[in-house]
Formats: structure tokens, C-alpha cells, sequence
């Protein structure tokens, strides 16, 4: 295992730069994006040129600049370069609205904006709402939108730029970026992080437990824009040497699959919600046109029926894995020879977990519980945000906001979002088991399970239901749904109500948004009251 990170002088992206061109990879490809090939050594001139660029714009050390980025070779040549130079990018959702964009701008003071010209009418639009002076816009991309206004070329601001190195001390324990955490409960939050641990993460996580080596071609469906994205495509790989593919189109079926094809990577990142679509397309390519090696999971937790039939489909496991935005990766994961479906596996060595009851003390194993992780590459705090910082970060331990069971053999399994649990009877119902038992029977691709209140106004569970292609929601599928749930888990635990849906509210990155549901059915349920 690589050694962590030391406290003192430390650069994240001088170390994850250099540390290719010394070990001889300046003529290896780097990246493989939309528009071709990227070695390592022209990544490293790009991110140096990037960096003296955005120091001639004005920007100083610890000043913070928005990366409103499509996955391209321009990602991590900003992040890295803002880096290289002691500036702080915050990387945001590409899939954002004008308000949205407008609150990040002003909760995080960027003195700048980097963005992908697709993507700059909605940010002109957040600025518009804006007080002046407003920060210098830099587009990523040769084609302007119609209607937009002139702003600064990445591309022509690093053809002017210096190649010589930028000489700015940083510290392994300063802020090296911030990420804002996915909004599946609320308003965002910006998430500060540290020098060290980009690349602890890789040698915690990526090259002990997910196994990624040089030879390795990586494909991410997650973007990178955030944390689970961010570590599979750029620190894990740059921390080996190994070969990226991006995609800045949307991670549909038919695109993963285009991709799967052409690139053959030996290691896929998705999530639950993608590998149960790409199951259900005909586009997923026969396993002799696969070389995947690993695939892993993220985001939510992966259904065992899912999973099992990705292996007998693909013949590769999938690794699922749970981290978070404040802990920047993956510290909890099944391991490769030892998969079982339907938990999350154990702790990644060098982290610790623990399972409180609501006094905060241990509980027994197979009680559920808050779930506390603590290790090196916890965030420092929320920005602007104590009040929420307190309650989450907890000395040297982190509330994941998860409810966790540990078995009998030590293995985790989740039961739900602390703020998603239900109670029927008294007795915790995880909304997520449910969730996973109706996904078992054929004609389901997706479900959500909330609590809804029956005639009695007591807490039962519901289910909205998105099936497979082809197959029609009645009321003899509601029925048979039930009574499938009812053989799979104890009785008290089946959705009282199925309503198919065409699609779930979900986040950017996959996580159902089960508050907007919860929402949705006081409405319904206010609506239908006289």
C-alpha cells in the first residue's frame, strides 16, 4: 500500500503531474476524450500553462474559481492547474439551474468562472441576477452559443500562457478544492478538502481494493464533477499512470455501451440506477466484447438482484462501494474474490466505522444504527455553514447521515438515509430492502419506498414503482408486487401503495430524491381531501 500523505509543504497536482513524467509516461496517453488524446506529457504542459494563465488573470492564492466543466481533457487541465498555482476550484453539476449556479457564485466568492460554452447561457443567466463587478468568465470550447456574450478562451489564454512551472508553496493540510454535496435533502453545501487527501484516497482505496494499475483503461459514467467521479477519473488513475476516457455527453445506456465498445476499458464506474438500465438495453455488448476486469458502484446502495445478474451477464463482478462528498471516496467496499451482494462489505483499511444508537452509544451487531466513519480524508468543514458542520463533523469522526446493520460475519448492509427510515409498528422498515425486493421481481427496473400515512394516520410503507420497456402498470401488477415483497421480506414490511411512475426524482449523480416523493404525496393526499 502507497504511504499517506505527510503533514508539511505538499502540492496535490505537482505530485499527481511529476510523478508520471519520473516514472517515464510523457509519450503514454493520459486521456481520451471527444476530441482525441491527450499524453502526459501534453497534460502536464496544458495544466502549467493553465495555471500561469489563471495567475495573469489576477487570481491569487486560496481565491476560489467555479468549474462549470463537461468531462473533457479541459477538467483536468482547470482543476489541476488551479491547483498547480495555490487557487481553490470548485467544481459544480453541469446539470444545474441559473439559481442554483447563482447561489455557488456568491456562497463561494469565485473571482472566476470556468465554463463549457454549452453550458455559459446559464451561467450568464445566473450572473445576470448577480451584484457587479461580476467575476471574468473563461469558456472551455470553440463554439459560442447564440446569443452569448464575449468572454475569455481557455483555449486562447493557454496558447498565450508560459510552459515554465509555477513556483507556489501549498500545504498537505490547506484547502486544495471544495465540493458541493449533491442537494438529495436540500440546499448544497460547500465541501472543503484538503492537499492530502486526493491522494490518499487512491492509495486507501484505488490500488489496494479496487486493484487499478498502470495498464488499466478506466471508463467513469460518474462525472466529474463529483466526488465519486472525480476520484475514478482523474486521482485514481494519475496516481498509476493509468489511461482515462471521458465522455461529456449524459451517461445514457446507448452511450456507455458506444463507449464500452470502442475503448474496451478494464475498469467501469456507475451507479445502481445505470447498471440496471444498461441490463435492460440491447445495446449492452456480449461479454467476448467486454475486457472489463472490475466495475464498481457508488451513489446508493446496489440491489442484489442487479448485481447478480451484471456477473452472470458480464462475467465481472461489481464492487459496491459506499463514500460520500465529505469523506471524497469510497471507505466502505465489497472486495474482488469476495463480493456479496446485498451488503456494502467491509471497512477500507485505514478507516474506522462504528454503527451509535441515537445516545450516540455502539449497538449490537444486526440493530440498526447512525453510521460514524472516521480517517485521513475527512473535509475540513462546510463552508459558511457551522451549525451544519458541527453536527456532522464530530472531532476526528463523521455522521455519514446513513442507517447501517452489521451481520453476523461483520459485513455491512444498509438500511436507508437517517432522513428516509420509516417506522411501522414501532420497528425500523429500511426503505431501501423493500426497494431491493421489489427490483427482484422481472417486470421492475427501478423503485422508491417513502412513508405515507394510511387512513388511521399511521406510517406505512409506499412504493412508486418504474418498470421495464414493455410492461404495464395495473392493478393485478400492483397486487402481484405486494404479495413478491411479502415472500422476500417479513409481512408488516410490504408498500401498502404502488403507483407506477414513468421516472424517480433523482440527483445528478443518481440518488433518488425521496423528499421530493414525500412531498408529492402530501400534495396528492391534501388535494383528494374534501
Amino acid at each position: 500500500m502507497t504511504s499517506l500523505i505527510e503533514p508539511g509543504a505538499y502540492n496535490a497536482a505537482a505530485d499527481l503531474i511529476e510523478r508520471n513524467l519520473r516514472a517515464g509516461r510523457a509519450a503514454k496517453t493520459a486521456y481520451i476524450d471527444d476530441r482525441g488524446s491527450t499524453s502526459y506529457g501534453e497534460l502536464a504542459e496544458r495544466v502549467t500553462r493553465c495555471a500561469n494563465a489563471l495567475i495573469g488573470l489576477g487570481l491569487q492564492p486560496e481565491q476560489r474559481i467555479l468549474l462549470c466543466l463537461l468531462d473533457s481533457i479541459d477538467f483536468p487541465t482547470s482543476f489541476l492547474g488551479a491547483i498547480t498555482a495555490g487557487i481553490v476550484p470548485v467544481p459544480v453539476n453541469t446539470m444545474l439551474t441559473a439559481g442554483d449556479y447563482a447561489f455557488m457564485i456568491a456562497d463561494s466568492r469565485a473571482r472566476a468562472i470556468l465554463v463549457s460554452a454549452p453550458l455559459l447561457l446559464t451561467v450568464e443567466a445566473a450572473l445576470s441576477g448577480l451584484p457587479t463587478p461580476h467575476p471574468p468568465v473563461i469558456v472551455a470550447g470553440d463554439h459560442l452559443p447564440d446569443g452569448a456574450s464575449f468572454h475569455h478562451s481557455l483555449d486562447a489564454l493557454l496558447a498565450a500562457a508560459s510552459s515554465e512551472p509555477v513556483a507556489v508553496t501549498t500545504h498537505s493540510d490547506e484547502p486544495c478544492f471544495w465540493l458541493y454535496s449533491s442537494g438529495s435533502t436540500g440546499r448544497p453545501k460547500g465541501t472543503v478538502h484538503r492537499h492530502s487527501s486526493i491522494m490518499n484516497t487512491a492509495s486507501l482505496y484505488a490500488i489496494p481494493v479496487l486493484g487499478i494499475e498502470e495498464q488499466d483503461v478506466v471508463f467513469s459514467a460518474a462525472k466529474l464533477f463529483f466526488a465519486y467521479g472525480l476520484g475514478n477519473g482523474l486521482s485514481f488513475p494519475l496516481a498509476v499512470g493509468a489511461t482515462t476516457v471521458l465522455m461529456a455527453e449524459r451517461a445514457t445506456p446507448a452511450g456507455v455501451c458506444r463507449t464500452l465498445r470502442q475503448h474496451k476499458p478494464s475498469i467501469f464506474y456507475g451507479v445502481p440506477t445505470l447498471y440496471g438500465a444498461l441490463l435492460a438495453s440491447s445495446d449492452l455488448p456480449p461479454r467476448t466484447e467486454l475486457v472489463l476486469r472490475r466495475c464498481t458502484s457508488a451513489g446508493e446502495p446496489l440491489p442484489q438482484e442487479i448485481g447478480k445478474r451484471w456477473s452472470e451477464r458480464t462475467g465481472c463482478d461489481i464492487l459496491d462501494g459506499i463514500g460520500s462528498t465529505e469523506m471524497l471516496h469510497i471507505f466502505l467496499s465489497n472486495r474482488q474474490g469476495a463480493v456479496r451482494y446485498g451488503t456494502t462489505g467491509t471497512a477500507v483499511p485505514g478507516y474506522e466505522l462504528e454503527i451509535v444508537d441515537e445516545a450516540g452509544q455502539p449497538v449490537t451487531d444486526g440493530e440498526i444504527g447512525d453510521l460514524l466513519v472516521r480517517g485521513p480524508t475527512c473535509a475540513s468543514f462546510y463552508w459558511n455553514n457551522r451549525a451544519r458542520s458541527c453536527t456532522t463533523f464530530e472531532g476526528e469522526w463523521t455522521r455519514t447521515g446513513d442507517k447501517y446493520y452489521r451481520d453476523a460475519d461483520g459485513h455491512y448492509v444498509y438500511a436507508g438515509r437517517s432522513d428516509d427510515m420509516l417506522k411501522v409498528g414501532g420497528i425500523y422498515v429500511s426503505p431501501a430492502e423493500v426497494e431491493s425486493a421489489l427490483i427482484a421481481h422481472e417486470a421492475v427496473l427501478e423503485a422508491a419506498v417513502i412513508g405515507a400515512p394510511d387512513e388511521s394516520d399511521l406510517i406505512k410503507p409506499k412504493a412508486y414503482v418504474v418498470l421495464k420497456p414493455g410492461r404495464q402498470g395495473d392493478g393485478a401488477l400492483a397486487e402481484a408486487l405486494k404479495a413478491h415483497v411479502k415472500t422476500l421480506l417479513a409481512p408488516y414490511k410490504y408498500p401498502r401503495w404502488i403507483e407506477f411512475v414513468e421516472e424517480l426524482p433523482k440527483t445528478a449523480t443518481g440518488k433518488i430524491q425521496r423528499f421530493k416523493l414525500r412531498a408529492q404525496n402530501t400534495e396528492e393526499k391534501a388535494e383528494a381531501t374534501p
